[in-house]
């Protein structure tokens, strides 16, 4: 398996483990949490956020690792957008982290709260929502840096034809309707998950893209061609 087979596969296969740990996540959260984090239904069951929070680091590694794999065949190509992909996509898990951590502290604040007095529970609730309120801030944040990361490499990919134009071009309009959902979040101060009829195309796109990677891989037409131009233009640069 040569490396742009290597990058490929490991890209579609990071593609469906990010997928299915935003959809693992949001099943295991969302009925616990959104802008607010109502205590008294997460001391019930404080395990299932522990492991929301687990699952969501998880999906910012894989996040980062897309981008990561994907850099050695688009450097060749643009190595600018390569690195802004990296780049975005680094931060995207980042924020991601940041989110995750937040869930994670959740659970302690639940047994506090079951443990104290009533006048004191009011203030750690107000604590708890406070967080909640920062960590749908930082997924706004890591889903804006993952739209600009994103629309980097699908630009170089659909440039260069190393996957067919109809997939990188799905691509491109499904993260303008997902720029949509976080504009539309921002200004209306509720969850970017919950414009899921904006969502539904990027995630029905990621996962076509995942499947032609690990299937087809990138096209040897372009990579031959993008081989073939390396010594014509090293040889142009000698004579000049």
């Amino acid at each position: 398996m040569n490396q742009d087979r290597r990058a490929s596969v490991t890209a579609g296969a990071l593609l469906i483990a990010g997928i299915i740990g935003a959809l693992a996540f949001g099943a295991v959260e969302r009925p616990l949490l959104t802008a607010t984090a109502s205590l008294p239904s997460i001391v019930p069951d404080p395990d299932r956020l522990s492991a929301g929070g687990l699952i969501e680091i998880g999906t910012a590694i894989a996040s980062a690792g897309i981008a990561i794999a994907l850099y050695p065949v688009l450097y060749k190509h643009s190595r600018g957008l390569a690195l802004g992909a990296v780049a975005f996509r680094t931060i995207e898990a980042a924020l991601y982290t940041v989110a995750a951590a937040i869930t994670l502290s959740l659970p302690g604040l639940a047994r506090e709260y079951a443990q104290a007095a009533p006048p004191g529970r009011s203030g750690i609730q107000a604590t708890a929502n406070a967080l909640a309120g920062v960590r749908e801030d930082a997924i706004l944040a890591a889903v804006l840096a993952y739209i600009t990361g994103a629309l980097m490499y699908y630009c170089v990919l659909y440039r260069t034809r190393l996957v067919p134009r109809w997939l990188t071009g799905w691509g491109i309009a499904a993260e303008a309707l997902m720029l949509a959902a976080c504009v539309s979040a921002a200004f209306t101060r509720t969850p970017v998950t919950s414009y899921t009829i904006l969502i539904l195309p990027i995630a029905a796109q990621e996962a076509a893209f995942a499947v032609w990677l690990i299937l087809r891989g990138f096209s040897p037409h372009a990579t031959r061609a993008r081989t073939a131009a390396s010594p014509a233009q090293g040889a142009n640069a000698n004579t000049a």
